[in-house]
């Protein structure tokens, strides 16, 4: 069962249970939502994005889940498919993010995947992370989450940077590394709050 957790960090919670297929407990944690009147729409959207970095079947099973706890609730409209939109919000979205280095992420991973450097833009910044619903703060605080319980370091530490430059406070995003420690492994937190430390440290805020 889910301990006590502020209502402004469950979205993040959801989104770390859902990326580590811990079903039964992002149950739990979605009922406790709904509880206190967390809007459907932004649990859709936490759960949604899960696809760019869980993959489809976790995201498929999180959805279900969500639409057997709301079985009434309509569901969004399907936005229209338009890439130059994308394109250029995920610009927008990306540069938001890396700021002076959007140029050298973009070489970097066109060196070996040109294919990932599009789709970077295109679908992650601008199909998923543009879409209304959530708050592009609110999108950066579950990536955390989420990057956080699967170890990716280097992701880990570019997000903690989205987060803060999309308006996050450092001891925002201590919580939602902290709150981990509430889906049963502390190894999760330790590994968040390390790279936290790091990002801080590297801009003298330690």
């Amino acid at each position: 069962m889910q301990q006590s957790i502020s209502k402004k960090y469950l979205l993040p919670q959801i989104a770390a249970a859902s990326a580590l297929n811990n079903f039964s407990q992002l149950k739990d944690i979605i009922v406790k939502a709904k509880k206190v009147k967390i809007p459907f729409s932004k649990l859709y959207e936490c759960l949604l994005q899960n696809y760019l970095f869980a993959g489809y079947p976790s995201a498929l099973t999180s959805l279900k889940i969500l639409k057997e706890i709301y079985p009434n609730k309509k569901l969004p409209a399907v936005e229209d498919m338009n890439l130059y939109h994308f394109r250029k919000k995920g610009e927008e979205n990306c540069r938001r993010v890396y700021h002076g280095k959007f140029d050298k992420l973009i070489n970097n991973i066109n060196s070996f995947s040109p294919e990932l450097s599009e789709w970077l833009v295109l679908e992650g910044y601008g199909k998923v992370l543009s879409r209304p619903g959530l708050k592009f703060k609110e999108r950066e605080l579950c990536i955390v989450a989420v990057l956080t319980v699967m170890r990716f370091e280097e992701q880990l530490y570019s997000h903690i940077n989205g987060a803060v430059r999309a308006g996050a406070l450092i001891d925002e995003i201590e919580m939602v590394i902290r709150n981990l420690d509430l889906l049963g492994n502390k190894k999760f937190s330790g590994l968040g709050i390390m790279v936290l430390n790091r990002y801080w440290k590297k801009r003298g805020m330690i």
